[in-house]
């Protein structure tokens, strides 16, 4: 039964349909059609981030990120020193970057699991008033400029808001300060060295655009599959007399793993390379600066080479991205199969 089961969904398409046919010199002009645009519009733009990055030799590209000091006994004039000293500050100010990068993803993906999971899971559910409201307002970053959801967060947030004069107060510790002081001065070991007041123009505010622009990632993987799967598990799980959180580890997430990657995935990549909404929430200033807007300034700088340099880490991201999300997609093809076949031998 699971093997006629499989040759019929093999001849056959998702939902049944036989697959399309037509004339083979149609078939081979869509094809080609689709490469051709795929490799203008996205193979070869990429290719050329990294022939700029290394357009200047590989010692040029590892000076982006780090410029070695001169030989023992070397003398240098004045304006060799400046130099020097100028390209390792560019360094510091790329490295400043990645860690803030990596540091905005590392709190918004973890949050936007949360709530993917808690919107997804309410709203395939469960069925109550102002679902379609919901859903509809998990969408709404898709349809918002992003240069818009900054200015929001700008006329909420900024001195002269709606809640300026509270956001303008507010205090609050820069956790990439935190650091180990041990037991002589308190019994908490760990304290931050520094602190922001304020929101806007500040790391505060740039997770929360991000937050914005990303959550309807994660909860608009899940929705579909968690609607197509129904509720029949998670009833005969609590009718044997597990727990809600004993129901959601052993039964919801297992079936639901392969998609919530699949978000995460999405998420991380959009942190990483959003741009607009940081923009205007960061207010350029360089301590601000994530990967995209370090990539502006040395582009408005027209230091073209370390522009592409940093443009190149991101595109390579882009690329592992793709990569990890062909297996994922492979992997729930496999699933999917599988409880196709499961539900076949019943």
């Amino acid at each position: 039964m699971a093997e006629e089961l499989a040759a019929q969904t093999q001849t056959t398409g998702a939902f049944g349909n036989p697959p399309p046919s037509g004339h083979p010199l149609i078939r081979r002009v869509m094809v080609a059609t689709t490469v051709i645009f795929l490799t203008l519009f996205i193979v070869i733009p990429v290719v050329n981030v990294f022939a700029q990055a290394l357009s200047k030799g590989v010692d040029a590209y590892v000076r982006v990120l780090h410029v070695a000091g001169p030989p023992v006994g070397a003398r240098l004039s004045p304006a060799e020193r400046r130099k020097l000293a100028a390209e390792r500050g560019q360094a510091e100010k790329t490295w400043s970057s990645i860690r803030l990068t990596a540091g905005i993803a590392v709190i918004v993906v973890p949050l936007n699991i949360v709530f993917g999971l808690a919107a997804a899971w309410s709203v395939t559910k469960f069925r109550f008033k102002g679902r379609a409201f919901l859903i509809a307002l998990i969408d709404l970053p898709f349809s918002v400029s992003p240069v818009i959801a900054g200015l929001i967060f700008v006329l909420l947030l900024g001195r002269s808001g709606v809640l300026g004069a509270w956001a303008s107060s507010f205090t609050w510790p820069d956790p990439f300060s935190l650091h180990w002081r041990g037991f002589a001065q308190d019994w908490w070991p760990l304290a931050f060295t520094r602190s922001f007041t304020g929101i806007i123009f500040t790391p505060l505010a740039i997770v929360l655009a991000s937050i914005f622009v990303t959550f309807p990632f994660v909860a608009r993987s899940l929705i579909p599959l968690m609607e197509a799967q129904g509720s029949d598990e998670e009833v005969a799980a609590l009718s044997l007399g597990a727990s809600g959180w004993r129901t959601f580890r052993k039964v919801t997430l297992p079936n639901v793993k392969w998609a919530l990657l699949y978000g995460v995935i999405l998420c991380t990549a959009r942190v990483f390379g959003e741009f607009g909404a940081v923009s205007v929430v960061s207010g350029h200033i360089d301590s601000n600066d994530t990967m995209p807007l370090r990539i502006e300034k040395l582009w408005n700088e027209y230091n073209n080479q370390a522009a592409f340099g940093v443009a190149s880490l991101l595109a390579f991201l882009a690329i592992v991205t793709l990569i990890v999300q062909t297996i994922v997609e492979r992997q729930t093809g496999k699933s999917e199969m599988r409880q196709v076949e499961e539900e076949g031998t019943q």
